[in-house]
């Protein structure tokens, strides 16, 4: 299940009508390593200790709680990567003329030698390492909020690999255009993803 995620997460849609299956450019058949314009995606791992894949986000790190962003580490991640883009979001959370969801928190430029994040990331549109971040409603990690009534939501984290640094600023356009522009900047540098999700709703 855990690889069959990790395959089928990126179809989901993302800002605008770019979606990240148009920024990976399908690679060919056969094709998961190697240099040069024909090399594949590689499928990384993304793991919390907060939660199972695909089981219950625990309070601590949703609205109702502290509202505190997990830890998070990734391996198997491709040689020569220069930076890293982490999107979460609620794909049960349509929004607009249902080709948007709620982004919960998006960060790019993640230093291409990291491989990890920790519990409760500084808010800030930029951070001393050269990390930028947003969220539906600020520079910052918005925690899981479905209501108690309805089904619980899902939240997926997508995290990306990238040969290249993204030239998009955190400040002075719409967490739906930045969302837009880092997709679009994204395409044709992937080279590794990784997709981990949870699920929450709250108790009252």
């Amino acid at each position: 299940m855990r690889l069959l995620r990790s395959h089928v997460g990126l179809t989901i849609v993302f800002a605008s009508t770019m979606t990240v299956a148009a920024a990976i450019q399908n690679p060919p058949p056969g094709g998961r390593g190697g240099r040069g314009g024909g090399r594949g995606v590689q499928v990384m791992t993304l793991a919390t200790p907060a939660w199972p894949d695909a089981g219950q986000i625990p309070a601590k790190h949703a609205q109702s709680g502290g509202e505190i962003s997990p830890p998070l580490t990734w391996s198997n991640v491709p040689d020569g990567i220069v930076s890293f883009v982490l999107i979460v979001h609620d794909p049960d959370a349509a929004t607009g003329n249902g080709t948007d969801d709620i982004l919960q928190w998006m960060l790019w430029n993640i230093p291409g030698e990291a491989r990890s994040l920790p519990e409760g990331m500084p808010q800030g549109s930029q951070l001393p390492d050269g990390t930028r971040q947003i969220s539906v409603t600020g520079p910052y990690y918005r925690g899981p909020g479905a209501p108690a009534a309805g089904n619980a939501h899902h939240y997926m984290f997508e995290l990306f690999a990238l040969d290249t640094m993204l030239d998009v600023p955190a400040i002075g356009a719409s967490p739906q255009q930045t969302r837009a522009a880092v997709v679009a900047a994204m395409a044709g540098h992937v080279r590794g993803k990784a997709v981990y999700s949870g699920a929450f709703k709250r108790s009252q």
